[in-house]
């Protein structure tokens, strides 16, 4: 049986994950792979635009799909 000691500094503060060598591995390359995706970062603009858009739902102010839809079917009648 192996026997691991983990020090008090570890065990206490900070988090220690123990996990199989291959498992690891694959971890690495998954990070390493998500990090050399481009992530999107909003402009000042976007983020006014959310913000709006959001204080418009608090509000109620929006319609759902569907009535959106059957608005642009009436519509073409």
């Amino acid at each position: 049986m192996t026997t691991v000691i983990i020090p008090k500094e570890l065990s206490e503060t900070k988090g220690l994950v123990a996990a199989p060598k291959n498992s690891y591995k694959k971890f690495l390359a998954w990070q390493k792979k998500t990090k050399s995706v481009k992530t999107f970062k909003p402009t000042l603009s976007d983020i006014r635009s959310l913000d709006r858009a959001r204080k418009n739902f608090v509000k109620g102010n929006y319609i759902t799909l569907q009535k959106f839809k059957d608005e642009l079917a009436g519509n073409n009648r």
